[in-house]
């Protein structure tokens, strides 16, 4: 059955994008009620979704808390990096890719002491070259990272990053913006002490707030380190501790989408069935593609599942921008690249949406290379 059933009365181009993305009408539908911020029942679904996102990190309430935040996914990046690297640490940007280089911009900005370890966008970060940075540099004290590089859709090994940031004694932040509820992800283990990811991402909400699931004792210890009245960390969550209230205005509309999103992943059957249904969806497209003569730009070893960035094909006549718009004219939207040392158009896997849904696009995409008269093969 597909999955992308339209709400009466209007038609949703399908988003095969890194996010916003695809949702289905019962998340729409939540938005249609207005409840006050400081209602007894919007507090409810706070608490709620602060629990769910605990459960959807196999994390623990007595080591772990969740912190909403207002403002996109970059908002809680400037967060965590302005409140945990301290007044006198240093931070280690690992980048592989154009996220990586928008934390080291983040730290900039703030003025915060920081260096980079940049590795090529098709290869994974090194660990043992991480470690021997860390061993040389005991200045160090916290240390960045992405998980699912949306610049290409590479999987970085943050286990392993983990485990030898802790060895070390530094912290240890991840941004899983792009996979954090459809990557299954244990933070404990990952030896996490911050991990930052956004209502309209794989949870399949709406765009309007991100969140910050934080170790607490690490979290504690920033007191007093924020950097900015709105982005404190520690403020937003002793304010939501006391009362269960954010400090200033919370999107309301979005927070009950995002509540019913968290409720369908987890009638899906959590992060590992929804794993399966992005995984499904990504091996329909990279096989539909190849048929065709797409190539992707990943190793299929570093590979993940929740974005794919294909080469321009050669055929001179292909052009990303009437290839685009054909595709958006038949209701199926993509992305353009953002390698920066191959050309590259970009597909999401996720999002309310099936393998049927995939392949309705392959039929689409065939279409339009029939359309511009390109050879593939």
């Amino acid at each position: 059955m597909k999955t992308n059933t339209k709400i009466p009365g209007w038609k949703d181009k399908i988003l095969f994008t890194p996010g916003p993305l695809t949702t289905s009408p019962k998340v729409k539908q939540a938005m249609l009620r207005d409840l006050g911020s400081r209602d007894f029942e919007f507090i409810g679904v706070i608490k709620g979704i602060r629990e769910l996102l605990l459960k959807a990190g196999q994390a623990t309430s007595d080591e772990y808390t969740t912190v909403p935040l207002q403002g996109c996914g970059t908002y809680a990046l400037e967060a965590v990096i302005g409140c945990y690297v301290p007044q006198d640490g240093k931070l280690l940007v690992v980048i592989n890719g154009a996220y990586g280089h928008r934390i080291a911009k983040i730290a900039s900005v703030l003025k915060i002491d920081f260096e980079t370890m940049e590795f090529p966008e098709d290869q994974t970060p090194d660990p043992a070259q991480i470690q021997a940075k860390l061993k040389s540099d005991p200045n160090i004290t916290n240390v960045a990272i992405t998980h699912c590089e949306t610049t290409t859709g590479i999987m970085n090994p943050i286990k392993e990053v983990g485990a030898i940031v802790k060895a070390a004694g530094a912290k240890f932040f991840v941004d899983a913006m792009s996979c954090f509820g459809a990557v299954p992800t244990n933070l404990a283990e990952c030896n996490i002490d911050y991990l930052v990811s956004s209502a309209n991402k794989c949870i399949e909400g709406v765009p309007g707030f991100s969140f910050v699931i934080a170790k607490i004792s690490s979290l504690l210890e920033t007191e007093g380190n924020a950097r900015s009245l709105s982005f404190d960390l520690c403020a937003q969550y002793k304010g939501l501790e006391a009362n269960g209230q954010f400090r200033f205005t919370p999107p309301t509309h979005a927070m009950l989408a995002f509540y019913q999103a968290l409720l369908e992943l987890d009638a899906e059957g959590g992060v590992e069935a929804r794993a399966a249904r992005y995984r499904n969806n990504y091996e329909t497209l990279v096989k539909g593609m190849r048929k065709m003569g797409f190539e992707e730009y990943l190793d299929q070893k570093v590979q993940g599942y929740i974005i794919t960035s294909f080469r321009y094909p050669k055929d001179p006549n292909f052009s990303f921008e009437k290839f685009y718009e054909a595709l958006n004219e038949r209701d199926y939207v993509i992305y353009p690249g953002k390698v920066s040392n191959a050309d590259c158009f970009r597909i999401g896997n996720i999002g309310r949406i099936s393998a049927s849904d995939v392949r309705d696009l392959l039929g689409a995409i065939r279409d339009v290379i029939k359309e511009m008269g390109l050879k593939l093969l």
